[in-house]
């Protein structure tokens, strides 16, 4: 039977979830979202994410792909129906049918992600950004950032024992901003990521807008490739993945929606 490939966009609300990848005795993204779907085509439907985030962490932009009888299903599935079948805090935005051989995780040319810090209480931000009591010196940070951009070799800001065969990532863009109401973005875009990398890349550059470390102290840490040289992980509330990018699938529309 003829099957359609289709690249599934979707944003969501990571706070009750341990994550997009299905787990063994925790409720994550991916399985609500193969739930649904085997919901709505009455048959068991296994989705392929472009990553993974951990619990807790947001996201405004993710890519899923999943295979369906391209002839008596697709009259079946489309985003109304699929939305009706999701908690409020997963959203599909777009349904895209795709060649055959795409996918989802190793297409993905780029990924950025965003880390929001706040510096006083609000409770329209609680587990939405990291509250801190200091503003640290955003321009130490930016210093500190810009150096990160020449290497490519991060295992200082990954965790141990992970299944890849390298650690190198190709960072493209690496800066801090801030926000009208005083709040600071860090924004972070590359090739690829490693497991818990910007939340240590995070904790490492407030270290320097701290003063507690130069900027120039960010080259020994990540040449030394060693995690304890790094910062701690700051909290994964104030994560977003915000951009997943195809060679072959045009911008959305409802980027930032």
């Amino acid at each position: 039977m003829a099957q359609q490939r289709y690249f599934i966009e979707l944003a969501y609300n990571g706070t009750n979830y341990h994550g997009w990848q299905i787990q063994p005795n925790a409720i994550a993204v991916q399985q609500v979202l193969n739930h649904a779907l085997t919901t709505l085509l009455r048959h068991p439907v296994e989705t392929l994410g472009c990553g993974r985030t951990d619990t807790g962490v947001h996201a405004t932009e993710f890519f899923a792909h999943l295979d369906i009888d391209s002839e008596s299903e697709n009259p079946k599935f489309e985003i109304r129906s699929l939305n009706a079948l999701l908690p409020y805090d997963i959203a599909v935005k777009r349904i895209i049918p795709v060649h055959p051989e795409a996918h989802a995780r190793f297409d993905a040319t780029l990924r950025s992600y965003e880390y929001h810090i706040h510096f006083h209480k609000d409770p329209f931000k609680l587990n939405y950004s990291w509250l801190l009591r200091d503003k640290p010196d955003m321009e130490l940070m930016n210093e500190g950032a810009m150096i990160m951009m020449e290497y490519i070799d991060f295992s200082c800001f990954s965790k141990s024992n992970t299944q890849v065969f390298t650690n190198n990532c190709k960072i493209s863009r690496a800066e801090w901003g801030e926000a009208a109401d005083g709040s600071l973005i860090f924004h972070i875009s590359a090739d690829r990521f490693l497991r818990n990398m910007v939340r240590a890349i995070v904790g490492t550059l407030l270290m320097v807008g701290k003063r507690e470390i130069e900027p120039e102290a960010i080259r020994q840490i990540i040449e030394s490739k060693n995690r304890s040289k790094a910062g701690t992980s700051v909290p994964a509330c104030g994560l977003y993945l915000t951009e997943v990018v195809y060679p072959y699938l045009p911008p959305s529309s409802l980027k930032g929606k």
